[in-house]
């Protein structure tokens, strides 16, 4: 089985309880472990995958919080690195229509220092990448791109996942888009929620969507629909392959652990690469990993909603 490196960040969700939108008046928090590559190599160690941690969290008690969660969901950390500076952490209150209030105190995630001696490890293994916050400067954004070139040339397969956040690049979408297109160009998979796969093709039509990012590079895409299952686009067909009827509460995490389970699939193959040339083989693979999703909507919290496999074969 293939080595799933995950790279990104590691950081605190204070989610506001019972007060809507409005964060000033929020006054009970609850401490969650987030962020989406955290949450991707924790799918994946919990179906069974191997799965490697590369990030940064503070020298403090949230840092270690986190890395003991990561820990306790079978991923390993000897790659996490941990700085003087404090764990990052995410104030969000969401109301019941969906809007939410935000604030983000960005700390630690963005001193991850590139480790040349990890280049190595990436040969013939897969790199995923989230962009939630690496590409909003700091070491961070510099180690991120040295290791996308580290994955190129060790030929890796790689996985990328733009993790758009509009409350991070409000009137900076174009900055955004742009900073995302080299990984777009070289990714063997790409994932996308409906929102930014038209917003990094300029498109809203889907199927022109998948053209543009095609032209631009990425082999398979994939694009989360929620309960309408999620559209699969290579450069020769089109399927948009249904879900499994679930009641959600809490949608947080799905498309982490949509993503997660696919790569986890994908790394069981003795050439990644094979899902390029096999259709069939890759739409059984995200049926698969739709229901991984949907069952992630069924409780609260990213991370403790994530299925195992016994989860998945029961459902």
């Amino acid at each position: 089985m293939k080595k799933i490196f995950c790279i990104g960040e590691l950081l605190i969700d204070f989610i506001a309880e019972n007060q809507g939108k409005d964060l000033a008046k929020a006054e009970v928090f609850t401490k969650k472990a987030g962020g989406a590559p955290a949450n991707v190599a924790c799918a994946i160690a919990k179906l069974g995958g191997l799965s490697k941690f590369i990030g940064c969290v503070g020298r403090d008690q949230f840092g270690s919080f986190l890395l003991d969660i990561l820990e306790d969901n079978h991923v390993d950390i000897s790659l996490a690195q941990r700085s003087k500076y404090f764990t990052t952490i995410a104030f969000v209150s969401i109301a019941e229509d969906g809007e939410r209030d935000f604030v983000f105190s960005r700390g630690a995630d963005k001193k991850l220092k590139y480790d040349s001696t990890i280049k190595k490890s990436f040969q013939d293994n897969m790199v995923h990448f989230g962009a939630a916050t690496a590409l909003l400067g700091g070491d961070l954004e510099a180690a991120y791109g040295r290791y996308f070139f580290d994955a190129l040339t060790q030929y890796a397969f790689i996985s990328f996942d733009p993790n758009f956040r509009g409350d991070l690049w409000k009137g900076e979408e174009h900055i955004f888009v742009k900073k995302c297109m080299p990984y777009v160009q070289k990714a063997h998979l790409s994932k996308f929620s409906l929102e930014e796969a038209q917003l990094l093709s300029g498109k809203t039509d889907l199927e022109e969507c998948c053209a543009v990012l095609h032209e631009i590079g990425t082999k398979v895409i994939t694009i989360t629909l929620g309960g309408e299952g999620t559209l699969l686009s290579t450069e020769n067909s089109k399927h948009t392959i249904p879900s499994i009827p679930v009641n959600p509460v809490d949608t947080t995490g799905a498309g982490d652990a949509f993503i997660g389970c696919l790569l986890q699939q994908i790394a069981g193959l003795h050439d990644p690469k094979e899902i390029l040339e096999d259709i069939d083989l890759l739409i059984g693979m995200v049926k698969i990993a739709n229901k991984a999703g949907a069952l992630t909507t069924t409780n609260f919290g990213a991370i403790p909603s994530l299925p195992d496999q016994e989860q998945l074969q029961a459902n």
